[in-house]
């Protein structure tokens, strides 16, 4: 009879990976629709998501080396933690951006109408467009109107209209703004070349009906007005961003969610790395059972957000717009809940290095921890498009197909994916990567997630109905869960003692500072004048190059060095002497 033994000293580790991933799942992967949706454009979220990766290169190594030098990896663990989920919740808060909903009012020969047409290079949503043209509501559509005069216009209000008291000059407004109410009956609403026409039956001045009457002989009646109507689909349609993209800084709301991000990302960063240096001293000669403590993140992560998404959806019913509220408060209950069971770590820094940036920049002297660090950085620029601006592509995909019950289902699809590139993808190969890297080395592995990056974006470029989604997910195992385990192991090898939580840290700053960074700017520009699809086949080619690079540049480093590349083989060989002859690099087992 086997007997299962349980190390009640890794249990708080555990459950901090399942939980903080728990924590995090609800919003950071709703984060750039949700961004979208307060009204920014995609050149701001890859201009913020430029930024936001920058400041976690700078945290992770500073504060890895204060946690080194000072020993204090438990309290900045705890800190951080706070730091995350606190700013989080307060994005709930943030307002949208101002939208304008400036449409054209024409009166001539008898009747009147207002008329949208939207900017050039912008189409009208034909979803909300079909809900307000076929509605079958009797009711009529009311719009709050503030429209711009020229001084003759006031004589047709005064006698057409017979609004009596702006006969005379003095009653006039001062800004000259013709306010009124007007009354759309609701199968008044017709499209017509691309454009939305609002017949309107009357109007109301200072709560008194006017007729809307300009005689046919007389001066065309035409200026443009500021509505706003006691209709969300009708303002969803004929309403957008005023703000162009250079002016947006201008924005307290920019800056809210700005400092928000950088704050909760800060948080991330430094739990991330310092939480990943303190699991592997607890595993102290057992490296090997990294992935096992991880892959309970994959478990957090996958089951919250399949809960996450379908949750938005339920509460969105009816709404306009979704509704993230729930999400919020999963964050930080959750992280509330991590913070409890990370204070019962049974932690103690047993190394302490007497020269932190010395002996770490002794490592750059190996060619190959020059590669891969450029490996990190390369993996960085995928990772930003998938973490970005997948669920983007995913939704603009959707709004583009017949029938418009997309939206209903669209978070649910995101929460699917999500669980399935955690239970489906990450959760295995964290379990399996020990054995995995143990029959090829870490330096295979890398190539792999090359090519697995390469094959997963031109999967995606040839996407037409967002479902087909599902299967390509399970290549997240190789491009995340694989690569990972790749970077964390191996840069726990390589560390000099005591430098455990700089080395985590600079490498998490190489990969996310760096790379997704960089990734991140380049893909939210390529995505905004290619599209998506044109977006992830570049990505897709760029990564199958990449591979082939990475394997000759392999060949002939081993060639040159006369060392060839073996299954096993992972860190520079004075690294390797001093580990264990018969223990693996990392393995999964339980």
């Amino acid at each position: 009879m086997v007997k299962l033994e349980v190390n009640k000293k890794l249990l708080p580790m555990k459950a901090h990976y399942f939980l903080f991933n728990a924590g995090t799942a609800p919003v950071v992967p709703f984060m750039p629709t949700l961004v979208r949706q307060l009204g920014f454009s995609t050149v701001i979220v890859g201009t913020i998501y430029t930024v936001l990766p920058i400041v976690g290169m700078l945290v992770k190594p500073l504060f890895g080396i204060i946690a080194d030098r000072f020993q204090r990896q438990k309290l900045l663990f705890l800190i951080f933690q706070i730091l995350t989920a606190v700013p989080f919740f307060l994005i709930m808060f943030i307002p949208a951006i101002p939208q304008d909903s400036t449409l054209t009012f024409h009166c001539h020969n008898g009747a009147a109408d207002l008329k949208y047409c939207p900017e050039n290079g912008t189409s009208l949503d034909s979803c909300l467009v079909e809900s307000i043209t076929n509605s079958e509501s009797n009711s009529s559509l009311l719009c709050d109107m503030e429209c711009r005069t020229e001084p003759w216009m006031w004589e047709t209000v005064c006698k057409s209209w017979n609004v009596s008291k702006y006969c005379d000059e003095s009653n006039i407004p001062s800004d000259r703004l013709l306010r009124l109410t007007g009354v759309v009956p609701g199968n008044h609403i017709n499209l017509v070349e691309d454009c939305l026409f609002f017949m309107l039956s009357e109007g109301k001045i200072d709560g008194n009906r006017v007729p809307l009457y300009c005689p046919a002989n007389a001066t065309d009646f035409r200026t443009s007005c500021q509505v706003q109507c006691n209709n969300e689909q009708v303002m969803g349609a004929i309403s957008h961003s005023k703000i162009p993209d250079s002016e947006v800084t201008g924005l307290y709301q920019f800056w809210l969610l700005f400092l928000f991000l950088i704050a909760s990302w800060a948080g991330m960063a430094v739990v991330v790395s310092v939480g990943d240096a303190i699991c592997f001293e607890m595993l102290g000669d057992k490296p090997h059972l990294y992935g096992n403590q991880r892959l309970w993140g994959s478990i957090g992560w996958g089951t919250v957000s399949l809960f996450a998404g379908f949750l938005v959806d339920t509460f969105s019913e009816g709404k306009l717009t979704k509704d993230y509220t729930v999400v919020f408060y999963m964050t930080i209950v959750l992280i509330g809940l991590d913070m409890l069971c990370s204070s019962k770590l049974q932690h103690t820094q047993t190394h302490l290095s007497t020269n932190i940036l010395k002996d770490v920049g002794t490592i750059f002297v190996n060619f190959r921890i020059v590669v891969f660090f450029c490996w990190c950085v390369l993996i960085g620029f995928g990772t930003a498009l998938i973490w970005n601006f997948l669920f983007w592509h995913l939704e603009d995909l959707a709004s583009a197909q017949e029938g418009c019950g997309h939206s209903t289902w669209i978070k649910t699809l995101e929460g699917i994916i999500m669980s399935i590139q955690t239970f489906g993808g990450e959760l295995p190969f964290f379990f399996l990567s020990g054995w995995i890297l143990k029959k090829i080395g870490h330096i295979h592995a890398m190539s792999l997630v090359l090519l697995g990056f390469g094959v997963r974006f031109l999967l995606y470029s040839l996407l037409t109905d967002p479902w087909w989604v599902i299967p390509i997910e399970f290549m997240n195992g190789i491009t995340f869960g694989l690569f990972y385990a790749t970077m964390a192991s191996y840069a726990s090898i390589v560390a000099p003692p005591g430098t455990e939580a700089t080395m985590q840290g600079l490498v998490g700053a190489v990969f996310e500072g760096v790379g997704v960074s960089l990734g991140s700017l380049l893909a939210g520009n390529l995505f905004n004048r290619i599209g998506g699809s044109s977006t992830f086949r570049a990505f897709g080619i760029a990564a199958l190059v990449l591979f082939v690079v990475h394997v000759v540049v392999q060949k002939l480093t081993d060639r040159f060095s006369g060392q060839e590349t073996r299954p096993g083989y992972a860190a520079p060989k004075e690294a390797l002497e001093n580990m264990q002859d018969d223990q693996p690099i990392v393995a999964g087992g339980s």
